[in-house]
């Protein structure tokens, strides 16, 4: 307990539950894995981050989490795993409303993920698929932890070396495939849907990872609403700028108008004639 001590002495207690190692017991950093394995389990993340706002629930209630550490086992403390994405809602934003979470601590949240996210690559493929055995001393692999400990309703694995796209869903306690007919997993607790996407994200054209609404729309970035609101924008200012120009032209064939009419009077009067009668 040398080291609940040491953190817990930088990092005071700001919650009633202390029973249980919290997550400032179990940090999410660890020295034996130095980083991510490639510049795509970083840029795709971040994508599915910024595109997951299921509409059901506000903002506040809403985490997600990537290559952060899930502790899922109250007896075993120090055991893990950690999805390359993962979202859940009904759970504050914050760790007890106030603070950035250094993990997700699954006896301290008492919420279970609704989706988790892996992305194979060549040294995880076996396990993110269920296919790796274990010692039984052996901590339970990602499938167990996700299928039969957390329950985690929608499991979803994506090659991006090959393109392909698979979705699990929990169905009587285990994970069944889903028949796919085009690449797109609706996930009714969400009231939003995960698919393929063709396009460009941080510079980089090529087939992503993306959340889609009801209606089959793709939620867009950020920097996509931005552009659009500025398109939109130079828009409302050419139409303002028209609605300028046609009163300005008004404006001046009015004008001219007037003095035609001035000039035909004084005209009128010139031969002895009263324009108004």
């Amino acid at each position: 307990m040398a080291i609940k001590y040491r953190i817990e002495q930088n990092h005071p207690p700001r919650s009633p539950r202390e029973s249980l190692p919290t997550m400032y017991d179990l940090p999410s950093e660890n020295p034996e894995e130095p980083g991510l394995p490639d510049e795509f389990h970083d840029l795709q993340p971040e994508l599915l981050r910024v595109t997951f706002h299921p509409a059901n629930y506000p903002p506040e209630q809403i985490f997600c989490g990537s290559d952060m550490n899930l502790y899922y086992d109250a007896r075993h403390h120090y055991w893990y795993k950690r999805p390359d994405w993962f979202g859940v809602v009904g759970v504050s934003r914050l760790y007890d409303q106030e603070d950035l979470r250094l993990s997700y601590v699954i006896w301290q949240e008492m919420v279970r993920p609704t989706v988790v996210v892996e992305l194979l690559s060549p040294g995880t493929e076996k396990e993110d698929l269920g296919r790796s055995t274990r010692l039984s001393s052996e901590p339970p692999t990602k499938w167990e932890v996700y299928e039969q400990i957390l329950n985690v309703p929608y499991y979803v694995v994506f090659d991006r070396y090959t393109d392909r796209l698979r979705g699990f869903a929990l169905t009587a306690g285990f994970y069944q495939e889903l028949e796919l007919t085009e690449p797109r997993i609706w996930i009714p607790q969400l009231e939003l849907g995960l698919g393929l996407w063709s396009g460009e994200y941080e510079g980089i054209n090529r087939l992503w990872l993306r959340w889609y609404d009801a209606e089959g729309n793709w939620i867009l970035t950020p920097t996509e609403r931005e552009a659009i609101a500025q398109e939109q924008l130079q828009a409302e200012r050419q139409r303002t700028e028209a609605e300028r120009q046609r009163a300005e032209a008004e404006r001046q064939r009015a004008e001219a108008e007037r003095v035609r009419s001035q000039r035909l009077e004084e005209l009128l009067r010139s031969h002895g004639i009263d324009p108004n009668s």
